[in-house]
């Protein structure tokens, strides 16, 4: 089994949600962006989605973006962050990380380069925004092929005719994204996200993941109780922004990750 695979198939014997935290790769700076992705895991998260910056992430709202933009000032590349996913699995062989982003980065590094560097790093997942099922050849065919899940996102507007289209060749676990808009923006109704799980487990078995607009303990519990995993990234990359140095931003991601890991793990006691 896949880390992926692993992770979701025990949390379904504990019986929980996953919780699925994003962080931008080299934000606030290399040496803190590095801390933070090491203590995610004991902080409670169980799958961690890892930002690759890019200049111009059009799916993303103001906080994801400017995660980016100082990602990069700080001279965050992409072949740091696979560095990044090296030097954690110094220590964590488990932890599944998922690198998500946009494929401009990695056609300009070189699908094949880069799926082998990813590959032998120990990454485990992707999730690549603006690259539709129609371009798999691309780099989802050469990701799976080489043992990376590939994964998709749905939205409210994925209609019937569209959806099995998306998760033909989807593997890892299905993102859900809960509003129509960019990161950050909104969040969705109770009423409206059982609905989207019940017809999404209609067209796969994959566990289904919501996302978007997760920002509170009590929120990410509450879908917690209807998805297989809940995944929070604006609000954490929110602390970065408000903390007063790196070491207060390592301090503020890793506790609210861990009220987050509290509220998704009591959310079915």
């Amino acid at each position: 089994m896949s880390r992926l695979e692993q992770r979701f198939a025990d949390l379904k014997t504990q019986g929980r949600a996953a919780l699925v935290t994003f962080v931008t790769a080299g934000d606030p700076g290399y040496d803190a962006s590095l801390k933070i992705l090491k203590g995610l895991p004991a902080a409670g998260a169980d799958v961690i989605e890892l930002g690759m910056p890019f200049t111009d992430p059009m799916a993303d709202g103001v906080a994801i973006q400017q995660s980016s933009l100082r990602a990069l000032n700080a001279g965050q590349t992409l072949p740091k962050t696979l560095q990044m996913v090296r030097e954690f699995r110094k220590d964590d062989q488990t932890t599944p990380i998922v690198l998500m982003g946009y494929y401009n980065p990695i056609h300009r590094f070189g699908v094949e380069a880069f799926v082998a560097d990813a590959h032998l790093a120990g990454v485990d997942g992707l999730i690549i925004v603006d690259l539709p099922p129609e371009h798999d050849g691309d780099l989802a065919t050469p990701a799976q092929a080489a043992g990376i899940d590939f994964i998709r996102l749905t939205t409210p507007t994925t209609d019937d005719v569209r959806l099995p289209r998306v998760l033909e060749r989807s593997s890892g676990f299905v993102y859900y994204v809960s509003v129509a808009g960019v990161t950050g923006a909104g969040s969705a109704t109770q009423e409206h996200v059982v609905g989207a799980i019940e017809r999404l487990r209609r067209h796969t078995d994959l566990p289904v993941c919501v996302g978007f607009g997760i920002r509170t303990p009590e929120h990410a519990a509450s879908i917690a109780r209807l998805a297989d995993g809940v995944v929070v990234g604006s609000a954490l990359v929110d602390q970065v922004v408000k903390a007063a140095s790196p070491e207060k931003a390592v301090e503020a991601v890793l506790s609210l990750v861990s009220a987050l890991a509290e509220g998704v793990r009591g959310a079915r006691s």
